[in-house]
This record gives structure tokens, sequence and C-alpha cells, in this order.
């Protein structure tokens, strides 16, 4: 009897682990097909951006310059909507007087094909050629700001090419920390379908870092965004905690939010000055 009620326990365990292994790629990525907004409806200029990615799919995007920017934000946003859900975000940025560029991975809003975590590595690679080759803006002046899920995308992509800083906002170490997290009972490792180890990218991420995080983030736990900064990125680096939830925190941070970032623009401003006139005393 004990024996039998052992492997009924087993059966359904796995059962389980079986059911979440399938259905993680609907748990994963909740893209949304329909775009309600652009940025004219926030009054702001912008061009509406179409670009290959080296498989040939083609991407959505759009570029919303700011009066007299001079930096410019690639935001790789979140698992869930599309670009037009990003708007608040690229608002604000805009006030600061940072350009930005905002674009769908494959299978959101209105980018050809299905999302996959090797094609949104991809579509990140694709936006930042764009930036650099097509609009010709240095990758000096590019800073990736990446959301949640967008955080493991732009880490991956920072530690590959060169930018200025990397933001990496409500970020997780990796997807299977995450499922772990969420199911405690249930052997993730074993089951999980994708990586996004934004813990292991940081590490490998040689420009300035800043981590945000809320407190009270109710999905990504706070201790996550800790452990990226105290055991993951390399100086210089800084944490700027925000309050509110997981999807808001930014808004309800108001000038905390603001303040932290215009202080960490001019912060890298400063720190990659210095380097470089050290370089040339040297010379």
């Amino acid at each position: 009897m004990l024996i039998s009620i052992i492997s009924l326990i087993l059966i359904a365990y796995f059962g389980l682990g079986i059911v979440l292994y399938f259905m993680q790629p609907s748990l994963t990525f909740r893209p949304t097909r329909e775009v309600p907004y652009n940025p004219a409806d926030l009054d702001l200029d912008y061009e509406n951006i179409l670009f290959r990615t080296a498989d040939d799919i083609v991407l959505s995007g759009w570029y919303i310059p700011a009066q007299n920017g001079s930096l410019t934000f690639l935001l790789c946003h979140g698992n869930g909507g599309n670009i037009s859900y990003t708007l608040d975000s690229v608002n604000i940025l805009n006030e600061m007087g940072f350009n930005c560029f905002i674009f769908d991975y494959r299978g959101y809003g209105n980018s050809q094909g299905n999302v996959t975590e090797e094609g949104t590595y991809l579509d990140a690679q694709a936006a930042y050629d764009w930036l650099t080759k097509e609009k010709k803006i240095s990758a000096k002046n590019i800073i990736i700001l990446g959301k949640s899920l967008g955080g493991s995308i732009g880490a991956h992509l920072a530690n590959n090419v060169e930018v200025k800083g990397l933001i990496v906002e409500s970020g997780f170490t990796s997807y299977a920390d995450m499922g772990q997290k969420f199911y405690p009972y249930l052997m993730v490792r074993p089951f999980a379908r994708y990586g996004f180890n934004t813990f292991e990218y940081i590490k490998k991420v040689n420009c300035p870092i800043l981590i945000i995080h809320s407190r009270t983030d109710e999905i990504v736990p706070f201790e996550f965004g800790l452990r990226l900064y105290e055991q993951a990125a390399k100086e210089p680096k800084e944490f700027l905690e925000v309050f509110g939830s997981h999807n808001d925190g930014f808004l309800y941070s108001g000038p905390v939010y603001r303040e932290g970032i215009s202080s960490w623009v001019q912060s890298i401003k400063d720190y990659q000055q210095q380097t470089a006139n050290k370089i040339k005393i040297v010379s």
C-alpha cells in the first residue's frame, strides 16, 4: 500500500512537471498584437521604424527624439503587451532629455514571427545595429534599459556590444530561479525550457551598471535585484531602490526614479571622462 501511494505521488509530481513544461511558452511570453497607442498620443514626435534581424524577421519599433538629446536609451520591454505599454517610461525619459528607441520582439505588436528566447536576443541585436548603422548613433552614446524579462535580454546584449551603460529594472537572476520561487515544491531546473540567465550575463558586462528594484515588487523578489548588484555586477555599479509594484514602481517613485537615473548618468559621464584623462596621462 505504501509503495502504491508513493508511486502515485511520484506520477502526479512528474505529471505536473510535464504539464508545466509544455505550458511554459504561454506563461513566459504574453504578447499582444494590437497596438492601440503611439507616442503621438502623448504629443511626442517619433519615427515608425521597420528593421530586419539576422534571421530575416521584420521587427517594428519607434524612435522618439528628445530636444537636444545627446544620449539614446535602447529599451527592452518585459514579457507582456508590446511597445504601446511602454509609453509612460518613454515619456519620462523624453522629459529627462533622452532619445529613446523602443522595439517589439518577434511575435509582439507589429513585429513578424513567433517569439523564442534566442529570437529575443537576435531582436535586441538588430535594434542595436539599427541605431548604430542606420541612425549613425555612436555606441558610446547608447544606454540599454531592460525591464523585467527585458533586463535579461538587455544584459545579454550588453555583454556582446559596446554601450555607455546598462540599466536593469525589476530584473530577475535567471528563469530557473523565478520558477523555483513560484513553484518551490517542484524540481524546476530539470523542467526549465529557457535560460534567461541574467546573473551570468551581467557578470560578463564591462560597462557601468545601474540596478533598479522595488522592495515591494510582488512579481520579481527584491532579493533578486540585490543579488544582481552584489554578486554579479562589476564596478562601476549603483543600486537604486524604488517603491511600488513590479509594473508601476517607476511611476509611484516619481522624483526618486528620475533623479536616480539622472545622477547615475552624470556619474558614468564623470567616470568615463576620468578614465579617458588617465589614459592620456599614461600615453
